[in-house]
């Protein structure tokens, strides 16, 4: 077994006590612990059961593991049209399988989502959503919830992100796909609501559209449930309150926290707390409409991506606590939250970044993250 000892850095905002200021005089020290390696660029981890869980590679296959006998299966069935590794791994290309999410009756019916870039012979790829029972190690009876299109030759801001909310609905994120705000429609794709990219979707759990969806006019896309988004891969239900908070890409700096609400706009490429790629780029005037702020966003690059409410035991003082990882300088960031107030902010494992692509809680309430590597691995949290 291996383990690491790394000291953290606190930052105390906007708040004289908080109820926190104990972390700054007996501050936890966490540890991390490998228990499973050899992954080809994890992207998600939906666990089964405390030992076993499936894991989406990237540039690789949908697999279970076993954390305990340290055993790798490759889940069979997997749609032919997922775009082709090679693409996958070249600098700069986002393609490849993106999230894996139980639903709620596994146990019981054995269906589960994931999404990942499809491709289409002759137009490209899209992001695509899928639902999916698993029996004996292989996918059964597919159904598309969604396809993103168009498909486009763009590799990039695919999104993909998935939860399922306490209204029983599923929510889906979708990247804008642009790498250039220069090469923008006139009307931007994200503030287009006639488009599926750029946007959170909301969902049955059977794919069908909910009643009480937005309705932003006649030949708009049905399942829109906010728009003015970039790209974000990572979104996540606060346990205290029900609300769902996602992690937005920035371009130049303008990396975000947000929280979800039904009909929001969040800016995108109009409003940025960063920088555009094209500086020559002006964003159309949009009359009437109005952006919702982030709640939180930072000074650098972080490329923030799968978040994870803690509720486990083993962290006491980190209880409700929300833990960001992400893939520019290896971050690894816990946030206290009062309400839908960030109150505190502290950076992790400081000594040793590693690109962090998601952090999940097991059954059990430990805590585990996700490295993207080509060797990658799952690591354990835990307190000194």
């Amino acid at each position: 077994m291996r383990y690491y000892l790394f000291p953290i850095i606190i930052l105390l905002i906007g708040c004289k006590n908080n109820g926190r200021t104990e972390l700054t005089k007996n501050p936890i020290l966490p540890k991390k612990k490998i228990v499973f390696e050899g992954l080809n660029r994890p992207w998600s981890i939906a666990f089964i059961n405390d030992d076993e869980a499936l894991v989406t590679e990237k540039n690789g296959d949908m697999v279970k593991v076993n954390l305990q006998n340290k055993t790798k299966k490759i889940i069979k069935g997997f749609p032919e049209d997922l775009t082709d590794s090679i693409g996958a791994i070249h600098i700069g290309d986002n393609s490849g399988i993106f999230d894996v999410l139980l639903h709620p009756d596994f146990k019981e019916n054995h269906k589960l989502y994931f999404s990942y870039a499809a491709k289409k012979k002759g137009v490209g790829k899209t992001t695509k959503f899928v639902q999916a029972q698993l029996e004996n190690d292989s996918l059964f009876d597919l159904k598309t919830i969604l396809a993103a299109e168009p498909y486009t030759y763009i590799n990039y801001h695919y999104g993909g992100g998935m939860a399922i909310g306490t209204d029983n609905k599923l929510y889906l994120t979708v990247g804008e796909r642009l790498f250039w705000e220069h090469d923008e429609p006139a009307l931007p794709i994200a503030q287009d609501a006639k488009d599926p990219r750029g946007k959170i979707h909301r969902f049955n759990l059977d794919g069908s559209i909910p009643e009480d969806n937005p309705d932003y006019g006649e030949g708009t896309v049905p399942s829109i449930f906010a728009m003015g988004i970039r790209n974000t891969q990572g979104i996540a239900l606060q346990p205290e309150t029900g609300s769902f908070w996602f992690t937005e890409h920035g371009t130049i700096q303008g990396d975000e926290i947000n929280i979800l609400k039904k009909g929001g706009n969040y800016g995108w490429p109009n409003s940025t707390t960063g920088r555009l790629r094209s500086e020559d780029y002006k964003p159309p005037q949009l009359d009437g409409v109005e952006f919702t702020s982030p709640t939180w966003f930072w000074h650098h690059t972080v490329a923030p991506t799968g978040l994870c409410f803690y509720t486990g035991d083993e962290f006491p003082q980190w209880k409700n606590d929300l833990l960001v990882p992400g893939l520019s300088r290896g971050s690894l960031w816990r946030f206290h939250i009062v309400g839908d107030t960030i109150k505190s902010a502290e950076e992790l494992f400081l000594d040793e970044r590693v690109r962090s692509r998601k952090v999940a809680q097991s059954p059990d309430g430990k805590l585990y993250m996700l490295t993207d590597e080509e060797n990658g691995k799952i690591i354990q949290i835990l307190p000194q």
